[in-house]
């Protein structure tokens, strides 16, 4: 039985709306499109366009080994805040003893700071920061300031003279020289915010690099078992290395012109990876498909790119889109994360339109050499995601409620969540920062290594000193420094009761800012934290309204259909928050900590709403755009909305499942990974992937086709008119 005969028994004909073509109707004859065209040509200069890709991946590969270490480690503050300005009246009046600031913990058992040995220690470090022209004034340890009570641990502050950026990497390249002054009897720790950013994007690079390698022969398993064939299955690899090259060497050119976070190619490799798989998957299925049927490998890869190409460029730019919106953020690690990933989305992009069409053509017929035994007779239409098409088609209330019911049951727990900046417990335990920090802790008070810093003018240095001390929260606050030039600045240090990361400290720092006078300034890293996080606050609703606008406008481009574009856009958000609810009962309440091996913050790093959501949505997006251009392509040649459902997840069911796993696969690698951000990334990812494919993309969304009919693929004469006319079949 076919499936229309299938689907067709279920209810009586659907009367055909306005706009719509009616059931059976031939589709009108389209001219062959400008990818199925631009497909045919890779196809026939197949050795000018390796020819092309070689010599830029050669040139781009050249700075690819240098991409971690190039690209900028800093960058986790936002532009214009007040803290920012106290960080930049820092380092021009009083010798760098800013946030940037390099702090040398040392500590001793035995013997006091005055004496010699400690002393002696602290003579070296100090040459070592002034023989590097990247820091400014070196200031000894002070009693009452930066001296502990018994006498037995000091605080060396090295300033800075460079930018935050440069103040990392020249961390980088010191801190083994400085742990090395440690003698049997004396221990030293490089801290402060420079130093946590060095210690951790080296354990975050670590975590990346090993979640990537384990990736790779899951990826390969998975893929093996969908397209069961070994070179099938090898294409995805071949143009994911192309655009994890590519990117690579761009960013660090691009890092040339502006400062590019090394996060950026952290999740610049996971996106390479899923996005680069994806496309392929889509890709190299259809063209097995259209070789079958033509026999001509040239005009396989035009109408696989004529179709399916389309998809893949339709979801591209949604991605991008997604992703677009998160430069709003004015925070520059924010914004060259997302720079970094839609870099990759873009050569990968390019890979799947030009290379990938170019080795399909070249491959012809041995694209299925390697071919597994159960998958000689293997074809595009799965008879399996039929079925499962007209069993939802049979029964769509109960996949529609079920589906859900589970979704907002995960969605709940979203309305607790908490976020802040990451706390020195994303550090491993044995990092120097994290051993400087919690021995200043335990020898000077919880607060001490986030203290407040105020900038001030002289005139009021009084009332901001006796305001800053009467201000609850506050336990110390030094003496008024005066400023090293004529600007007629002071500088006061304030000494919080709580740790840095505690929830408490947002209510310190809005009150000390409160009580001060209008013109004293507060900054100081916890500061910096806090208005960073207030900036991702402010900015995720305007973020997830441009996400969902933009969306909703490359869909019904796309579609030329109001209702499934509203239905396909509303139906992502579902995916993302039961996503954010499950980050919510692990990350926050931890559950499953012990398992996954970490301790929990008590909240979601902060940049997580923010950029999980544009990441979420745009994959949510992509598997969208994949379901629904194939639906649309059936509805556009048959005129028959349950043909459209049954035959969209015959033929797309497949690929989205392989796509799902692979991408699912790959995030939960990074979960393995020690530190927590990546693992908190790694299954807030993973878990929307897997919630999205299964409730929404291979269920709900197809029930939703079935329930609708026709009013699905409706369009007024006057928006189809407004319109480009794009059409997902081929002919």
């Amino acid at each position: 039985m076919s499936s229309k005969n299938a689907v067709a028994d279920d209810k009586p004909p659907a009367t055909t709306p306005p706009g719509a073509a009616p059931p059976g109707a031939a589709p009108p004859t389209t001219q062959t499109g400008a990818l199925a065209r631009m497909g045919a040509m890779m196809s026939s200069h197949a050795k000018w366009v390796f020819g092309v890709w070689l010599i830029a991946l050669v040139a781009l590969g050249a700075a690819a080994p240098t991409v971690f270490s190039s690209l900028a480690g800093a960058g986790w503050q936002a532009n214009g805040s007040e803290s920012v300005r106290v960080r930049e009246l820092a380092q021009q009046h009083f010798g760098g003893n800013s946030s940037a600031a390099v702090q040398v913990v040392v500590h001793s058992d035995a013997e006091q700071v005055s004496d010699p040995a400690v002393q002696q220690v602290l003579t070296e470090a100090t040459a070592i920061f002034r023989g590097d022209d990247r820091f400014g004034e070196v200031i000894a340890p002070q009693p009452g300031m930066s001296i502990s009570p018994d006498g037995h641990t000091g605080i060396l502050i090295a300033g800075a003279n460079a930018s935050t950026d440069d103040m990392v990497k020249a961390v980088d390249e010191l801190k083994d020289e400085l742990t090395a002054l440690s003698t049997d009897s004396i221990e030293v720790y490089p801290t402060g915010a420079s130093a946590l950013w060095s210690d951790f994007n080296k354990a975050n690079h670590d975590a990346m690099i090993k979640a990537e390698m384990m990736s790779w022969p899951v990826t390969l398993a998975i893929m093996v078992l969908a397209f069961g064939s070994l070179v099938a299955a090898g294409l995805p690899l071949l143009l994911t290395l192309a655009g994890l090259v590519a990117s690579a060497g761009g960013l660090v050119l691009l890092n040339q012109i502006t400062p590019i976070s090394v996060w950026a190619m952290n999740f610049a490799m996971m996106f390479a990876l899923a996005l680069g798989i994806d496309y392929a998957l889509f890709i190299v299925a259809r063209f097995r498909d259209a070789l079958r049927k033509t026999g001509d490998p040239r005009a396989a890869v035009a109408e696989t790119m004529d179709t399916a190409g389309k998809a893949v460029v339709l979801s591209g730019l949604t991605v991008l889109v997604s992703l677009s919106a998160v430069l709003l953020v004015p925070a520059p690690a924010v914004r060259t994360m997302a720079v970094g990933i839609m870099l990759a989305v873009v050569f990968v992009l390019a890979a799947t339109l030009t290379l990938l069409p170019a080795v399909l053509g070249k491959l012809g017929s041995k694209v299925n050499a390697g071919s597994l035994p159960y998958a000689k007779r293997q074809v595009h239409r799965s008879p399996r995601f039929e079925a499962w098409g007209n069993l939802l088609h049979k029964h769509p209330w109960p996949f529609a409620i079920g589906s859900m019911l589970v979704l907002v049951a995960l969605s709940i727990p979203v309305l607790g969540l908490k976020v802040a900046m990451p706390s020195i417990q994303v550090v491993p335990t044995d990092a120097p920062v994290r051993q400087g920090y919690e021995l200043v802790q335990a020898q000077m008070g919880e607060g001490a290594p986030g203290m407040l810093q105020i900038v001030a003018p002289a005139a009021e240095a009084q009332a901001s000193a006796t305001a800053a001390q009467a201000t609850p929260g506050i336990v110390m606050v030094t003496p008024p420094m005066p400023a090293m030039d004529d600007s007629g600045y002071v500088m006061l240090q304030a000494i919080p009761e709580v740790d840095p990361s505690d929830e408490a400290m947002g209510g310190i720092l809005d009150r000390l800012r409160a009580d001060l006078p209008s013109d004293a300034l507060v900054g100081g890293a916890p500061a910096e934290n806090l208005d960073l996080q207030q900036a991702l606050n402010d900015y995720l609703p305007v973020i997830i309204g441009v996400i969902l606008a933009l969306g909703f406008v490359l869909l019904l481009v796309a579609l030329q259909a109001p209702l499934i574009a509203v239905l396909g856009t509303v139906v992502s958000l579902l995916s993302t928050a039961a996503a954010f609810g499950v980050a919510k009962l692990i990350f926050q309440d931890g559950h499953g900590a012990s398992l996954l091996g970490f301790t929990p913050q008590g909240f979601l790093d902060g940049w997580g709403p923010v950029f999980f959501f544009a990441m979420i949505f745009a994959i949510a997006m992509d598997y969208t755009v994949f379901l629904l251009s194939t639906a649309k392509e059936h509805y556009d040649e048959s005129g028959d909305p349950d043909v459209a459902h049954v035959m969209g997840l015959a033929h797309s069911g497949r690929v989205i499942a392989a796509a799902a796993a692979v991408m699912v696969a790959v995030f939960f690698t990074f979960a393995l990974a020690d530190p927590l951000p990546p693992k908190e990334m790694g299954i807030i990812l993973g878990v929307a992937v897997l919630l999205d494919a299964v409730f929404i993309r291979l269920m709900l969304l197809p029930v939703l086709l079935r329930l609708t009919g026709h009013a699905a693929w409706w369009s007024p004469a006057w928006l189809r008119r407004a319109l480009p006319s794009i059409r997902f079949s081929h002919g």
